[in-house]
């Protein structure tokens, strides 16, 4: 069994590459779960509704033009398309492409850190429909 330690996400926001930039990325996928228990059932059944996506990612702020900053701060309040691959940019059987489109950014800190600290943000995007490709 192959293992990866992530040190080459690649990481692109609404076109833009952002990997250089980032620091932590966390991709969940999830499906709501309907209940459809009926009268006369002996216990709770479901079936699966709509996805519940969430990506975060953090990253060491940049305020060049087409960096983070420049990326980031119009998207606020819209949704975008987000794409996580774990280990660089060639998409395959062992580097899959998780693409979530229409995801939803709520909020952005744009100046975040402490005296003599790096500044960062971290954004979560919700929402929007995620699709794997393994080419």
């Amino acid at each position: 069994m192959a293992v990866l330690a992530l040190t080459n996400a690649y990481i692109s926001v609404n076109g833009v590459v952002l990997s250089d930039h980032g620091n932590s990325v966390s991709v969940h996928y999830e499906i709501d779960q309907v209940e459809t228990t009926a009268f006369g059932s002996s216990g709770h059944t479901f079936t699966g509704g709509l996805q519940n996506n969430s990506i975060e990612i953090a990253f060491n702020q940049d305020y060049a033009t087409s960096n983070v900053e420049a990326t980031i701060y119009p998207l606020v309040g819209s949704t975008t398309t987000v794409i996580i691959k774990p280990n660089g940019a060639t998409t395959g059987a062992t580097n899959p492409s998780y693409t979530v489109s229409g995801a939803y950014l709520a909020a952005h800190t744009p100046v975040a850190g402490k005296v003599g600290e790096l500044v960062t943000t971290t954004l979560s995007f919700t929402g929007g429909t995620m699709a794997k490709a393994l080419s």
